[in-house]
């Protein structure tokens, strides 16, 4: 098992620098990373006139916007240089109209990481599936998301 580790200072000011790239600062999106737990990423969403549908609730395109990359995020960072992480394919199921602020929380445990470096180890695509619910303020599920990632050792030319 992975040991748990601090997370470095040019992680966490990546994770304040993804709070103002365009598409998260579009959206409402803001995103926060846990300095106890660097296997965990939370993100949450207001309510606002520029995410808001027709239909006076959140943006389905918006709910998903701040699911994408995270679960492919707490993969790389873990796995280091000499691995390439991708999200491949996702599928998110709208479960109820989302109200108000919304919040997802992504985690990989660490014995998660280490079956994917062991199997991208021995030379193996390696494509985990994660779910990640979108929470909404009275704690029901908003939405639910299903992501595969793609992982694999890197190429000398990579």
């Amino acid at each position: 098992m992975s040991p748990p580790q601090r997370i470095p200072r040019v992680q966490r000011l990546l994770a304040r620098i993804i709070n103002v790239y365009p598409p998260f600062l579009g959206a409402g999106v803001r995103v926060r990373q846990s300095k106890a737990d660097p296997y965990t990423i939370v993100s949450s969403m207001k309510l606002r006139p520029w995410n808001r549908n027709l239909f006076g609730t959140h943006f389905g395109g918006s709910l998903y916007a701040m699911c994408d990359p995270f679960f492919a995020i707490i993969v790389a960072r873990h796995l280091g240089a000499g691995y390439v992480v991708w999200s491949r394919s996702a599928f998110i199921d709208f479960l109820r109209p989302g109200r108000g602020t919304v919040r997802a929380t992504f985690h990989v445990p660490p014995e998660e990481i280490d079956r994917i470096r062991e199997r991208a180890d021995l030379g193996e695509k390696v494509e985990p599936r994660l779910t990640v619910e979108v929470v909404g303020e009275d704690r029901k599920v908003v939405a639910r998301v299903d992501q595969k990632l793609y992982v694999r050792r890197a190429r000398a030319e990579e």
